[in-house]
């Protein structure tokens, strides 16, 4: 790839649709340009809903031999991995191969559903794009997940009625909250701790600042 093909991908978003809760509204997500990516089940749900996977990669351990066929025949790339042989989660490769091909602006469908062990681990995937300096969003129905590492502005958005803070290190310092209902003033949250959960922004726009750790910034809404 060349720098100025790196830098066409970096200024555009790739999706990742994985095999975890779907639905019309991970559909309505996406926009022309979409770069999009297929992870096992995602990948044939992509299809079935009548969207071509840009990438369609994993163990396909979730699908059947019939699915297994059209994707491989209608993706636009198709990556197989041993179900056995891979260090990995199928929604981790799909992220560090989505990473590793210039995207910098990641949105993660699917990562959250019945499974906590595979949501919770998708979760700190906000840890591993951070230090690739990758904007990912963990998006599901009702929710938005994101990492605060040191600013973060929050437009005000309608659809999420509520802003959760959780530290994803045990300890997070110097928050500093501005254009929020409950404000707070270089505080520090520890792993544990409930005070940062259920906040509202009341501005048209609010920040998060933090001095030290990684925080987690999570827009939700009880209701779909």
């Amino acid at each position: 790839m060349t720098q100025q093909e790196n830098q066409e991908e970096t200024n555009k978003r790739a999706l990742i649709f994985t095999g975890g809760t779907l639905g019309q509204w991970a559909l309505d997500r996406i926009e022309e340009g979409d770069f999009l990516v297929g992870a096992d089940r995602g990948a044939a749900f992509l299809i079935e809903n009548g969207r071509t996977p840009d990438l369609a990669l994993g163990d396909f351990d979730s699908v059947s031999a019939r699915q297994l066929e059209r994707i491989r025949q209608i993706s636009r790339q198709f990556i197989a991995f041993d179900a056995v042989d891979k260090d990995w989660t199928d929604s981790e490769l799909a992220l560090r191969e989505t990473i590793s091909r210039g995207y910098r602006q990641v949105d993660l469908l699917g990562a959250l559903g019945t499974r906590f062990d595979h949501s919770f681990a998708n979760v700190q995937l906000l840890a591993y794009a951070n230090e690739q300096d990758c904007s990912l969003a963990i998006v599901d129905e009702r929710n938005e997940i994101r990492l605060c590492d040191s600013r973060m502005t929050l437009t005000f958005d309608p659809a999420y009625t509520h802003v959760s803070l959780l530290p994803l290190t045990y300890e997070v310092k110097g928050i500093t909250l501005t254009g929020f209902r409950y404000p707070l003033h270089e505080a520090t949250i520890r792993a544990g701790a409930s005070i940062g959960v259920s906040n509202v922004l009341d501005a048209l726009s609010g920040t998060i600042a933090i001095t030290e750790g990684l925080l987690l910034v999570i827009r939700t809404r009880d209701t779909p």
